[in-house]
């Protein structure tokens, strides 16, 4: 009969193999979606799909801003080079007149002096998400019935609008959100960890809940009509909420909406200098996930194939096959991330040491965000608590 140690080690192999599944099929699906759109820093493709000329209405781009950050400038600049054929405003918000971001602006305006910008200072705060308050004082200055929403740390091809228009023509579709790839900063190790947990973990994740039906909103680029914001009762039904993305995709779905991938990926710039920080960002992500979808968030403990190859063996050191599931294991995990990289433009060589690190580390951040309920984002402390959770209806 064996023994538990065995019978531990048997249950974390089934485990590891189901995430090297998982991360296989989801690699799969994000070959096939990246046949059809570009990312930043790569060419045209030929298959892409184009919206017409002809539908293409007027579009405001609400930037909020808080603070100068590594890859500030190319970031902002690539929204600046937007090839979008009509009508586009870009309304960047602030909260502070001495912010360094604004010399960021100053300079890109300067450069690209034909574009529609508008630039709001508003110290009011409006709600515990301060990053919604600044929408909320940019509104009255949008004057486009097409509003998109994104971060600031985020890098878009040339025709990420025209992209989103596209998908927000389609029928049904009321929210157009958009995939994002992890881009460090700079070539330090504590960045390309980073960057790994986004580009292995998190956007295979992302194409298997597609798959399985799920329609989530990310908040790194979040576009609608007006009329729609509206309808679910403006930005300030989000203020009070932290998981700001996550509440207006429900919010859209229950107005009878659909939400969608525009047909491009993005980068998001990773930027943390040391392993707290890392840890940190990732425990105030990991809090804010599992307050809105707790059992999807456990779940997700099968994307770490790697910690649990690393277990089938502590478990069964003496035995043959958990070393080489773990040997294969890393090997395989260190192609797919390979791959992963080159479809987002965003290579991370030189990680390959250290894949079961990261793993565990991702296992960290997951039992850390099992308890407690505060995150500090931007140098404000707040707390995600019953009463923040996302309301089942308006």
């Amino acid at each position: 009969m064996p023994s538990l140690l065995t019978l531990a080690s048997a249950v974390s192999g089934v485990f590891s193999l189901a995430g090297y599944i998982q991360e296989a099929i989801g690699t799969i699906l994000l070959d096939r979606f990246r046949r059809t759109v570009r990312v930043p820093g790569a060419p045209a493709l030929s298959s892409q799909p184009q919206a017409r000329h002809d539908i293409l209405p007027g579009v405001t781009l609400m930037k909020p801003l808080h603070g100068d950050e590594p890859l500030l400038e190319e970031a902002l600049e690539s929204f600046f080079r937007q090839d979008y054929p009509a009508t586009c405003q870009i309304v960047f918000g602030l909260q502070d007149e001495a912010d360094p971001a604004l010399t960021v602006l100053q300079r890109l305006k300067q450069r690209y002096p034909e574009r529609d910008v508008t630039v709001v200072i508003n110290p009011t705060h409006h709600g515990p998400n301060r990053k919604v308050g600044n929408l909320i004082n940019m509104y009255p200055s949008c004057r486009h019935n097409i509003l998109i929403i994104s971060d600031s740390d985020i890098h878009v091809s040339t025709d990420y609008i025209s992209s989103i228009v596209h998908a927000l023509h389609q029928d049904g579709v009321q929210l157009v959100t958009t995939l994002y790839a992890g881009l460090p900063a700079s070539n330090t190790l504590i960045r390309k960890l980073g960057a790994y947990s986004i580009n292995a973990n998190f956007l295979p994740g992302v194409m298997i809940s597609r798959l399985m039906g799920r329609e989530d909103c990310l908040g790194a680029t979040m576009a609608l009509r007006r009329k729609h914001l509206t309808d679910i009762g403006g930005l300030e039904t989000l203020v009070q909420h932290v998981a700001d993305d996550a509440l207006l995709g429900r919010l859209i779905r229950q107005n009878g909406g659909k939400i969608t991938l525009a047909p491009t990926i993005c980068q998001t710039t990773v930027a943390e200098t040391s392993l707290k920080d890392l840890f940190h960002h990732e425990l105030r992500w990991g809090r804010t996930v599992r307050s809105v979808e707790p059992v999807g968030y456990g779940l997700s403990a099968l994307q770490l194939p790697l910690f649990w190859g690393s277990l089938c063996v502590l478990f069964a050191p003496a035995r043959l096959f958990p070393w080489v599931m773990l040997g294969a294991g890393l090997l395989c995990r260190n192609a797919m991330t390979r791959h992963i990289g080159r479809l987002t433009n965003c290579p991370m060589p030189g990680l390959f040491p250290f894949l079961i690190f990261r793993d565990w580390l991702s296992l960290s951040v997951m039992l850390g965000s099992a308890r407690g309920t505060r995150v500090t984002w931007r140098g404000q402390s707040l707390h995600i608590s019953r009463g923040k959770k996302l309301p089942k209806s308006l």
